[in-house]
């Protein structure tokens, strides 16, 4: 079993693979500031990890994923829509229950921001923000941990089997709250 690695901020393991634009943040603009910092600690709560265990990168992927859901969220909820449970279960199974769960449950406030709008156009819209954000974190998340050297094997699979486990959860999400058909009796009523 590999030791875990760990390395103190500022240390040449925490940095070696900084890119120097991250370093040198005179020329970067608040936002690429914020991206490069965040990435930074990705990347030292990384190092402090076991890349030995087949389940401890999937933290990395829930703490991508729901940052990417943060930021799509933030027009409507603000900073930090959503926190993220370091200590939890995070087999894909786990791990995609707390995205699909976390993030679902904006959805009555999502309604509320959009009145007066058609339910199956609001919740549509609630559910493209939710993939934006879900992508973005996901992909992040498989940078960090390919820069990392970690994405093969079960690691690789458990991100793939986690990704298919959000797409149904929010399937599911969607088909429960989107409104029923119109029948023949519903339409002579109206």
């Amino acid at each position: 079993m590999a030791t875990p690695v760990s390395a103190t901020p500022g240390s040449s393991a925490a940095t070696s693979s900084i890119p120097a634009a991250a370093k040198d943040d005179g020329n970067m603009s608040v936002a690429a500031k914020a991206k490069a910092q965040l990435n930074v600690s990705i990347v030292q709560a990384s190092l402090t990890v076991s890349l030995n265990s087949s389940n401890e990168p999937l933290s990395v992927l829930l703490k991508t994923a729901l940052t990417g859901i943060n930021e799509a969220l933030k027009d409507d909820f603000g900073d930090n829509a959503i926190q993220n449970a370091v200590s939890q279960d995070n087999t894909p199974e786990g791990t995609a229950s707390r995205i699909v769960s976390l993030s679902t449950a904006f959805y009555d406030a999502f309604k509320q921001q959009h009145p007066g709008e058609d339910g199956d156009a609001v919740l549509n819209k609630f559910m493209e923000t939710l993939q934006k954000g879900v992508d973005q974190g996901f992909k992040e998340a498989r940078g960090v941990l390919d820069g990392l050297k970690v994405l093969n094997g079960d690691v690789a699979s458990n991100i793939d089997k986690t990704y298919e486990l959000v797409q149904k959860g929010y399937a599911d999400f969607a088909a429960a709250h989107k409104a029923p058909p119109a029948t023949a009796e519903t339409k002579g009523a109206a």
